[in-house]
C-alpha cells in the first residue's frame, strides 16, 4: 500500500485564515492527505498567508523562505501559498519569489487537493491573475446569496458544487447546508472561530481588503449552528465570531437583525460555555444588538469596535463616521448596561491631512475611553487604495513620533484599565496548564491573540477548558493576576441568599 501523501498548514495572519485553513485540512483529509503539525513532515507545505500590510506580508514571505529552506534538508518537496497575499497578487508574488512552487487563490481551494498532487508530481498550476473580487457578486446583497460559482473561503462550496463527501474520516466537519464547508481542526484548543460572513461593503480609504476578499455575504444561520455542533462534539467550549464586518451580518439575508437572533440559538447549543463576537462596526452598532450582546447568557460582553481614529475630519477622510463624543456616548450605553463590559480598538496615526489638533483629540478619547486593549498603528499607502494618493502625507518621522507616543500612551492606559478590574469576580476559561508557565486563560473582556489573559495564582484543580469563576488579585500590564474560586457550574447554582452571602 503506497505511503499516504503528507501536508502541514502554516497559517499567518488573522483567526478569519486559521478558519480558512481548517477548511483546506477538511478538504485534504476527506481526499486522503495526512496532516501533519511540523513542515519539516510533510510532502508539501501550504502557506496560508496574509496580505493585510507591510510588516503581515513580510511575514508572509519570510515563512515561504522559511518552508523552502525545508526542502534541501527535510522531507519537504513543494512550497505552496495561499491565502490573503496570493490571491492579491497572484502571478506577480509568483514572480518575485520563485521558491513557492505555487500560488493559489480562492478560487483554487474547491480543487486543493488536485492542486497539491500536480505541484507535488512535477506539474505546474498557473498561478491566478488578481481580479477585484467586489465585481463578482450583484451590487444588492439581497441578490448575493442565489450566486453561483463564487469561491468563498471559510462559507464551503458554492451551490452549484457536487453534494458534501458522506463518509468523512473521524474528527471531520460534515457539512450540512448548501455552502458548509468540510473542516479538520488543527489544534486542541479549547477556543474555536467560526466565520459568520466573508468580504465587506464598506469602502474605507486605507483598506483594500474589499477587494480581494470581495462583497459582503453572510453564511446562512443553520450552517454556523451546524458547525458550532460540531465543534462542541471536539471539545470547543469557547467559539468567536469572525469576519470583515459582524454588525451586517444578515443584511444579504433579508433582516439586518439576524445577529441578534441567533446569538442566544449559538449560546443554548450543548457543551457551548462562551460565545464571542469579533469585528463591530461603531457606525452600525444598534440598540438591540447591544442588548442582546450585554444580557444573553454564555454570550461575552465584548465589544471589539473598530474606531480607527475619533478626529471627524481625518474620519471623513477614511469615509468613516463617528466623533469623540458619539464614541464616549456609545461606550456609556455600553457599560450602562454591562459594567464590566470589555472594549477594544484599533487606531491610525498619521494618516494623510493629520493635524496637531486631530492627533490630540485623539488622544483626548483614548484617555476617556477606558479601553482594555488598543492596538495603534502608524498609517502606510497600499496598494490600490484610495487614501495612497491622497495629498497632505505626513513625513515618516513624524508617523514614527506619533505612533511611539501613542503607544506609550496606549500601554499606560491599558494597564490603568487592568488595575480598575482588581476585586472583579471574573468568568474565565481556563486555556492551558503547564509547569512551566502555570495556568492561563481569559476572561469575558479578553480575546484570544488581541488582548490581555488571566495568570493563575495557583493551578490546582485547574484543567484546560474548564470554565471558572476567579478574582482579580493583581495585574502585569494588560494581564490579570486572579485566583482560582469555584467552577461557573457551581456559581450558577447558587440560590440570590448564598450569592449574597459570600
Amino acid at each position: 500500500m503506497p505511503e499516504r501523501r503528507t501536508v502541514a498548514l502554516v497559517t499567518l495572519g488573522c483567526a478569519r485564515n486559521e478558519v480558512d485553513s481548517e477548511e483546506l485540512a477538511g478538504r485534504l483529509a476527506a481526499d486522503g492527505w495526512k496532516l501533519v503539525e511540523d513542515a519539516s513532515d510533510a510532502d508539501v507545505a501550504v502557506v496560508n498567508t496574509c496580505g493585510f500590510v507591510e510588516a503581515a506580508k513580510k511575514d508572509s514571505v519570510d515563512a515561504l523562505l522559511e518552508a523552502n529552506d525545508l526542502k534541501d534538508h527535510g522531507r519537504t518537496q513543494a512550497v505552496v501559498a495561499v491565502g490573503c497575499m496570493a490571491e492579491r497578487y497572484g502571478k506577480e508574488l509568483a514572480e518575485a519569489l520563485p521558491e513557492a512552487d505555487g500560488v493559489l487563490g480562492f478560487d483554487d481551494y474547491a480543487d486543493i487537493s488536485d492542486r497539491l498532487q500536480t505541484i507535488l508530481s512535477g506539474g505546474v498550476h498557473a498561478s491566478h491573475t488578481p481580479r477585484d473580487r467586489r465585481k463578482l457578486l450583484p451590487l444588492s446583497p439581497v441578490e448575493r446569496q442565489a450566486a453561483t460559482g463564487v469561491a468563498l473561503p471559510g462559507h464551503g462550496d458554492a451551490p452549484e458544487a457536487p453534494a458534501p463527501i458522506v463518509d468523512l474520516p473521524d474528527g471531520l466537519a460534515p457539512g450540512s447546508g448548501p455552502r458548509a464547508p468540510l473542516r479538520r481542526r488543527l489544534g486542541s484548543s479549547p477556543v474555536a472561530s467560526v466565520k459568520l460572513a466573508s468580504g465587506c461593503d464598506r469602502r474605507c480609504t486605507f483598506c483594500a481588503i474589499p477587494s480581494f476578499r470581495g462583497s459582503f455575504i453572510s453564511r446562512r444561520p443553520s450552517d454556523v449552528l451546524g458547525e458550532t455542533r460540531w465543534l462542541a462534539e471536539q471539545g470547543v467550549k469557547e467559539v468567536m465570531l469572525v469576519s470583515e464586518n459582524n454588525t451586517s451580518y444578515g443584511k444579504d439575508l433579508g433582516d439586518i437583525r439576524l445577529l441578534e437572533t441567533l446569538l442566544p440559538e449559538l449560546a443554548a447549543v450543548d457543551g457551548i460555555e462562551r460565545i464571542r463576537v469579533s469585528y463591530l462596526q461603531p457606525a452600525e452598532m444598534r440598540p438591540g444588538l447591544i442588548d442582546v450582546l450585554t444580557s444573553t447568557p454564555k454570550v461575552a460582553p465584548y465589544f471589539d469596535l473598530s474606531f480607527q481614529h475619533s478626529a471627524p475630519a481625518v474620519l471623513r477622510s477614511m469615509r468613516r463616521f463617528g466623533d469623540t463624543e458619539r464614541f464616549l456616548e456609545l461606550l456609556e450605553t455600553i457599560r450602562s448596561k454591562a459594567p464590566q463590559a470589555g472594549v477594544r480598538s484599533n487606531f491610525i496615526v498619521g494618516f494623510p491631512g493629520e493635524s496637531e489638533s486631530d492627533f490630540a483629540e485623539l488622544e483626548r478619547f483614548l484617555t476617556h475611553a477606558r479601553l482594555d486593549a488598543i492596538g495603534v498603528f502608524g498609517y502606510s499607502d497600499e496598494d490600490g487604495t484610495e487614501a495612497a494618493g491622497y495629498e497632505h502625507k505626513l513625513d515618516e518621522d513624524v508617523i514614527a513620533e506619533r505612533l511611539a507616543h501613542l503607544s506609550r500612551l496606549a500601554e499606560e492606559l491599558t494597564s490603568q484599565r487592568a488595575e480598575e478590574r482588581l476585586g472583579e469576580l471574573l468568568e474565565v476559561l481556563v486555556e492551558s496548564v503547564d509547569g512551566e508557565d502555570g495556568a492561563v486563560g481569559r476572561a469575558a473582556h479578553q480575546a484570544p491573540e488581541t488582548d490581555g489573559q488571566i495568570v493563575f495564582t495557583d493551578r490546582e484543580g485547574l484543567v484546560p477548558g474548564r470554565m471558572v469563576v476567579a478574582k482579580a488579585v493583581g495585574t502585569e500590564g494588560v494581564d490579570l493576576l486572579a485566583e482560582y474560586c469555584e467552577d461557573v457550574r457551581v456559581a450558577a447554582g447558587r440560590t440570590p441568599g448564598e450569592e449574597a452571602g459570600r
